[in-house]
């Protein structure tokens, strides 16, 4: 954002205070950083500010076919051409319309950028199959605040009422994270831990809970609250030691409201310590299911079936060894989490996919009692 001319001040740990240009230098963009992670996504706002530009390719984690054609054909549907070249993406139109947009996969990022192109088209936009997910639900709260009006929050058809011109100044506070909170609900679980995780978006996480629940989790959740946005129901969830049993059925993900594609990897490591068989169905990404089998260097039992189907059967025990991260946030995460539960000492490098997600995490697990020490250079 910096790159294209935006003002970013980070105000304390937590709170940035952002100041966009009257023009943006979309052609400065930092394609470095652009390509290391899902970019196209700004495609949504960078339209209201350029007729014709060149996009980098987008990264993220590297888990299969991850096409941007979501985005792509919501963007049709509002005058936008989108042309794939070998090292960007031509972006070019001549008038901005509102349009009846079906979403060609229910994508969290492509709702985001049907979202943010058609709040600033006047009239009225029809955004149907969007996840509601917390995401999506985010990025809504946001748009209220600048004066746009969406219809059906929380479902899967949105119609938002754009607006030509947005310039006010607001205060907004995201919503929390329920992979966040899964990450260390996951980790207690393997450690046979009691732990509290607090602030936790129930919504959410109710159905990953029942999953857990079934499989013999004992767990208590607090009174519910709100989010400092006023929106997002929140809860404390403390967890004790428990004996799991592997689910009678297969774990598998959905668009929301079924278990989020984010928190599925984190059954893994839990499905490796419980007694029994579980079948892990990773349908949504073809590599993703590969990387599970890492944890097999741990002493896990994982195979693959296919390259969406893992089997898991669970061990009484794991054990310390090295591996390098793939190179996908949320695999790289549950080796992390495995090596907590894992007898001796363990060696993850290569850290840099988890290090994108999870900010200071060594520090804030060795708070909780891990000891975990971040060695540079190796």
């Amino acid at each position: 954002l910096e790159s294209v001319g935006v003002k970013v001040r980070w105000i304390d740990t937590h709170s940035i205070e952002i100041i966009p240009p009257s023009k943006l230098s979309i052609s400065s963009i930092n394609k470095d950083v652009a390509q290391k992670i899902r970019s196209f996504t700004f495609v949504g706002a960078f339209i209201h500010y350029g007729n014709n530009f060149k996009f980098p390719h987008s990264g993220g984690c590297k888990m299969g076919e991850r096409t941007i054609a979501s985005h792509k054909y919501a963007l049709e549907y509002l005058g936008v051409t989108t042309h794939t070249k070998e090292n960007y993406y031509a972006i070019s139109h001549t008038k901005l319309h509102t349009g009846t947009i079906p979403l060609y996969e229910s994508s969290d990022t492509g709702a985001i950028t049907a979202l943010v192109a058609s709040a600033r088209i006047k009239g009225t936009t029809v955004i149907k199959f969007a996840p509601p997910n917390y995401q999506v639900q985010d990025v809504c709260f946001l748009l209220e605040k600048m004066g746009v009006q969406i219809d059906g929050i929380g479902t899967s058809t949105l119609t938002v009422h754009g607006k030509e011109n947005i310039n006010i100044n607001l205060e907004h506070h995201n919503s929390e994270d329920p992979i966040e909170s899964m990450f260390f609900l996951s980790a207690a679980i393997v450690t046979k831990s009691k732990l509290t995780v607090t602030r936790c978006p129930i919504d959410f996480l109710e159905l990953e809970l029942e999953k857990l629940k079934r499989m013999g989790l004992m767990y208590k959740l607090s009174k519910t609250y709100f989010a400092h946005n006023g929106r997002t129901k929140l809860v404390d969830i403390t967890v004790s030691p428990s004996k799991l049993i592997a689910p009678h059925d297969k774990i598998h993900t959905q668009p929301f409201p079924g278990i989020n594609n984010d928190n599925l990897p984190f059954f893994v490591p839990i499905c490796t310590l419980s007694v029994g068989q579980t079948l892990i169905h990773d349908w949504t990404w073809e590599n993703r299911a590969i990387y599970f089998t890492e944890l097999n260097r741990l002493g896990a039992d994982i195979k693959l079936l296919d390259p969406h189907r893992a089997l898991v059967t669970g061990v009484k025990k794991l054990r310390g060894a090295q591996i390098v991260s793939p190179p996908a946030l949320r695999p790289t995460a549950i080796i992390l989490i495995a090596m907590l539960a894992a007898e001796g000492t363990s060696l993850l490098r290569n850290v840099y996919s988890i290090k994108r997600g999870y900010a200071d995490i060594a520090e804030r697990l060795n708070a909780l009692g891990a000891k975990i020490t971040v060695i540079k250079g190796v």
